[in-house]
């Protein structure tokens, strides 16, 4: 366990001392050491779940923010790939096509509905998502091409590995951890959990699912979330 951190602080007379104890604040945030969160996911079985999505708010006041970022979603043997990518709130994505064939990707997904008529290559500007949710993305020539874009608002996210596990560092403080899946049979508020990140350098949390996955979908092209 990591001793806490100490800042020694002399007293003053005068005004200096208001801005030594705003020193003594300062300083004593700046050392606040952080904790390794990890998350462990977990299916109806008890094995380890590959590739669930993980984001992790701050319950103690707005925190931090994601930068966003800008992503590439291309076209490879059609199939997306990455078939799903996660980012902030604000990021681009661009779509090529680095395709033998034409493309036409599209979503109605309420958190961003938008189309690229058929191309090959690189003729579209980056989309922009300005709004959080899942984007599901299909082609209007290839009825077994799928991916998925979680828009997210969180601070910290990111993909389960292949042990089923995800980790961060977070400050100390209380958060709220979220789950999805594309064969998700919950609800995503179903598997939220709080927890507090204390005065140990660690923090584990295991999300076990409740129902079995839905069956993944008939394809010859593996999906990076089958199971």
């Amino acid at each position: 366990m990591r001793p806490p951190a100490r800042a020694y602080c002399s007293r003053s007379a005068g005004g200096a001392a208001g801005a030594l104890a705003t020193l003594c604040v300062l300083l004593l945030a700046e050392r606040s050491p952080a904790a390794n969160l990890v998350v462990n996911v977990h299916t109806l079985e008890g094995r380890a779940l590959p590739g669930a999505v993980v984001t992790v708010r701050s319950l103690d006041g707005p925190g931090r923010q994601a930068t966003p970022v800008h992503a590439v979603m291309d076209q490879v043997n059609r199939s997306f790939a990455p078939d799903l990518l996660v980012i902030p709130v604000g990021s681009t994505v661009e779509f090529p096509n680095s395709d033998s064939v034409s493309h036409q990707i599209y979503s109605f997904s309420p958190a961003k509905r938008f189309q690229l008529p058929l191309y090959r290559g690189k003729p579209y500007p980056p989309v922009h998502f300005e709004q959080p949710g899942v984007v599901t993305l299909g082609c209007n020539i290839h009825d077994a091409m799928l991916a998925y874009l979680l828009v997210t608002d969180a601070p910290w996210y990111g993909r389960t590995n292949d042990e089923g596990s995800w980790s961060a560092e977070v400050p100390r403080g209380r958060y709220r951890v979220a789950l999805w899946h594309p064969r998700l049979r919950e609800n995503s508020e179903d598997l939220e959990r709080e927890l507090t990140v204390g005065d140990s350098d660690r923090a584990d949390l295991t999300l076990r699912l409740s129902k079995p996955l839905q069956p993944a979908p008939l394809s010859d092209r593996p999906h990076s979330w089958d199971y």
